[in-house]
This record gives C-alpha cells, sequence and structure tokens, in this order.
C-alpha cells in the first residue's frame, strides 16, 4: 500500500469540505428559489402578444385578435384575485374574440367550479368567447357553469363563426379525444383555415395528420419549474412546451397559463394570458 503524506490526507478533507460546501450552496439556492416562486414569480403575470400564423387566412381576417387563457386551477392555492386579474388584464387588450382552454379547477374539486366561472363572468368579446375542458374539468357542473355565463363550451365539436364576411371554424375536442379519425370526423367541412382547441399540445400530431393548419393548447404550464441548465423536467413529454411553433404546415401555441398544480411554485416560468394577432402564411 503507498503511503499517503499528511499534507495529502489534508487535502482531501479540504476537497471533501468544499464538495459539502457547493451542496450546501446547490440546496440553499433551491430552496431560496422555490421561495421566490411561492411567494412571487407565482404572481408575477404578464401579457404574450404573439404574432399567429395561418395557413389560408383570408385577407379579412388578417389582424384578428384571439384572448386566450387556459389552467387557472382555481383552488385553495390559486386565488379568485389571481384569476381576476388575468380577466383584467385581457380585457384591456380589447379582444376581437376569446378563448379559454381548459383546468379552470383541479382535481375536479366542486368547491371551486362556480368561483371559477365567477372570476371568469366579466370576460366579452365582439365574436364571443369560447371554451373547452381539460382533464381536471368534470363534464358537467363546469361546463354547466361557464354556460350560464354565455361561454359557449365545446365538447367534441365544432363552431362556426362569420367575422368581418369570411367563416372561421373552431374545433373543440376533449382531453381524451386523440383518434385521429373522431378529429377528422369533427373537422370534415371545415374551413381550410380552421382552428383546433386542444387542451394538451400532444395533438399536434393529430393535427398535422389532418393538416389543420392551427391550434392552440395549455396543460403544461410551460414546464412551471425550469430549473437552468436542466429546463422543464416535467414536461418533456410533449411536442412543445410553451410559446408558438410550427410543424409541417401546423402553426401551435402553447399557453403557460394562469394557476399552478402539485405544488404552489413557478420556477424562470411565470404565468401569462395571451393575445395572438392572426396573420396568413402559406403552408409549407
Amino acid at each position: 500500500m503507498e503511503w499517503m503524506p499528511a499534507q495529502s490526507g489534508a487535502a482531501l478533507l479540504s476537497r471533501r469540505g468544499i464538495l459539502k460546501g457547493l451542496a450546501g450552496v446547490g440546496l440553499g439556492t433551491l430552496t431560496g428559489a422555490s421561495v421566490h416562486g411561492f411567494l412571487y414569480e407565482r404572481h408575477d403575470l404578464g401579457l404574450t402578444r404573439q404574432r399567429f400564423p395561418i395557413s389560408g387566412l383570408p385577407p379579412a381576417l388578417e389582424g384578428l385578435r384571439i384572448g386566450f387563457i387556459t389552467d387557472l386551477h382555481r383552488s385553495q392555492t390559486v386565488s379568485h384575485a389571481m384569476v381576476a386579474a388575468a380577466v383584467s388584464m385581457l380585457m384591456a387588450e380589447r379582444p376581437d374574440l376569446i378563448v379559454l382552454g381548459g383546468d379552470y379547477v383541479t382535481w375536479g374539486d366542486r368547491q371551486y367550479v362556480q368561483p371559477a366561472a365567477d372570476a371568469l363572468a366579466p370576460l366579452a368579446a365582439p365574436h364571443g368567447v369560447l371554451a373547452i375542458l381539460g382533464n381536471h374539468d368534470d363534464d358537467r357542473e363546469m361546463p354547466a357553469a361557464l354556460a350560464a355565463n354565455g361561454v359557449a363550451v365545446l365538447k367534441d365539436a365544432r363552431t362556426r363563426l362569420t367575422i368581418r364576411g369570411e367563416a372561421m371554424d373552431f374545433i373543440g375536442i376533449r382531453y381524451w379525444t386523440r383518434r385521429p379519425i373522431d378529429i377528422a370526423r369533427l373537422a370534415h367541412g371545415s374551413v381550410p383555415h380552421a382552428v383546433l382547441l386542444a387542451h394538451t399540445p400532444k395533438r399536434l400530431s393529430e393535427a398535422t395528420q389532418l393538416a389543420i393548419p392551427a391550434v392552440l393548447s395549455g396543460h403544461t404550464h410551460g414546464g412551471q419549474i425550469v430549473l437552468p441548465g436542466i429546463g422543464p423536467i416535467a414536461a418533456r413529454e410533449f411536442p412543445v412546451i410553451a410559446g408558438l411553433e410550427q410543424r409541417q404546415g401546423t402553426t401551435i401555441f402553447v399557453s403557460r397559463g394562469v394557476g399552478t398544480v402539485y405544488v404552489p411554485i413557478r420556477i424562470n416560468c411565470p404565468p401569462e394570458v395571451a393575445i395572438l394577432t392572426l396573420e396568413s402564411v402559406m403552408r409549407s
């Protein structure tokens, strides 16, 4: 066995001390980020203004502005004030149409169904308010509460609006509707510039297969906790985690949403409401 000088042992102890210190700093940094994410960042609501290209969009619909709010998760940790702030921010932009993307409560909690609908009640736009349901929403009470406020809830349904003399189709699917044949049935006969409203961005795959040119989604919360150098671990299964992307001629926008789920924390991923301004683009 090789003899180790005393100074080498001291150096080894020193390295161990440094590693322990670094681990402590890392834990402290994570703890600090969590506290910041709970006290501040989850309340740091922002407005995202985004151009939204749609292939085949008629010239008359260029510049149409859609307000998009999703993933409220009204609950013990997501207050009425937080949702009301999102509503006020969106209404200040005076959108032409409003879309609600689902998950109004968490785990279908019935005590928050009516409060969620009440918080959204001030929403209004010249061409109406459309909504779909998320995986946390029940199939009866939540849509009924929204409908009582004049919201058109699309549950595997399509609606056609006439805007500026042009037809505009919106196809709203349930969270569990995923077979291309079922989505194709809903899309059959729609205008070439139809928009698919799908709570999860996983439906981008079916949209590209069916040549549906536009998709609005939420569900991911943008990852909710995005760690430097690591990214949004909890959302890596999704084709798009947040923001705007174009795939095979289909444009998708995925919102980071308003509320939180599992833990009331956001790190490097603030909540948002969005204003999407439609523009025409050639299908690639």
